[in-house]
């Protein structure tokens, strides 16, 4: 008895990872950013609200090298963390 596998009849169509899953950084690319926000947060007893900062450029990081979607750090609840253009910053207002 002969089993012919046929895998040309389906063929497997990539598509993109659900929203909030990423790709495994296998290469290590963001590690030291990990690390740092991991310390952080045992340094803090796991309150991740005074670790804002550290994961904030864990994610920068993540998106510069393609391990997640390019989102606007503002859309990701770092508003209040992101530098206002130079213009805003310096109180200058034009009439």
């Amino acid at each position: 008895m002969s089993t012919a596998m046929n895998f040309g009849s389906k063929s497997f169509k990539p598509r993109a990872p659900d929203k909030g899953s990423f790709p495994l950084d296998h290469f290590g690319e963001c590690k030291a950013f990990k690390e740092t926000f991991m310390k952080c947060l045992r340094d803090n007893s796991f309150d991740n609200s005074k670790c804002r900062l550290q994961s904030k450029e864990y994610l920068q990081c993540r998106m510069d090298n393609q391990l997640m979607t390019k989102e606007p750090m503002e859309k990701l609840g770092f508003r209040d963390l992101i530098d206002p253009p130079p213009s805003q910053a310096d109180g200058d207002t034009k009439p």
